[in-house]
């Protein structure tokens, strides 16, 4: 898949949901004033991921991370990694800065934004795995459109993932694991990993379970698990 032309991105994409809750705390302030502008990704033009992090190393991106537990998790896990968050909510963001304070991680970088506006100033094949874990369902059919998992989305997935790379989806609403295995099964640029179901039901290795899923499961909910591999195409 070929690089696509670079420039500031188109803002008025609209970003669902809401951005701000309860008042933070005062450490929590704190945090966003003081530690985000030195790990805030800038996404005004395209991203130089040299410059972004100190180290080189594979990158592993999460979309919608909610209060960071899996993120903090997986990169104190995977020190030799390098790991891009996004989350558009303020509270969340200021519990992700919580952990990556409190571990002292320094492979992590954060945009508090839409994570379309990332994927679009993202180099070509330069993700070694992406993570969409419990994203809002937008369960009522006339706000199906808003869901992350769309064409539009996948096709810059697909584009900024390498040959062999993963994308992994977690859900406890049925509907949304249909509507996701449906929309990556009819895309040319993946390939689902599963071949009984155990591969769906069986988290993923290393998993850290959140209290979102807690919750779930609690309340009768059942996580499904999805892995879809980036297909190496002609023209990549």
């Amino acid at each position: 898949m070929s690089d696509k032309p670079k420039g500031p991105p188109f803002k008025p994409k609209r970003l669902y949901g809401r951005r701000k809750g309860h008042p933070l705390s005062d450490y929590q302030a704190g945090l966003i004033d003081a530690l985000m502008p030195k790990l805030a990704v800038n996404v005004d033009g395209p991203v130089d991921l040299a410059d972004l992090f100190d180290s080189p190393g594979p990158l592993r991106l999460e979309i919608g991370f909610g209060g960071g537990e899996h993120l903090c998790h997986r990169a104190a896990a995977l020190p030799d990694w390098n790991f891009i968050g996004v989350e558009p909510f303020e509270n969340g963001m200021a519990k992700c800065l919580a952990g990556v304070d409190r571990n002292g991680l320094k492979n992590v970088r954060l945009l508090m934004d839409d994570a379309r506006f990332l994927l679009d100033q993202l180099p070509t094949a330069s993700v070694d795995h992406i993570d969409l874990l419990y994203p809002d369902p937008w369960p009522k059919l006339r706000h199906n459109k808003r869901r992350f998992v769309n064409q539009g989305n996948l096709d810059e997935i697909a584009r900024v993932l390498k040959p062999g790379g993963k994308f992994c989806f977690a859900s406890d609403i049925p509907s949304y694991v249909d509507w996701t295995l449906d929309h990556l099964r009819r895309h040319p640029g993946f390939a689902w990993q599963a071949s009984s179901a155990a591969d769906w039901r069986t988290p993923y290795d290393g998993w850290l379970s959140t209290r979102y899923e807690q919750k779930a499961i609690r309340e009768g909910r059942t996580p499904h698990y999805l892995t879809f591999v980036r297909l190496n195409q002609p023209g990549d």
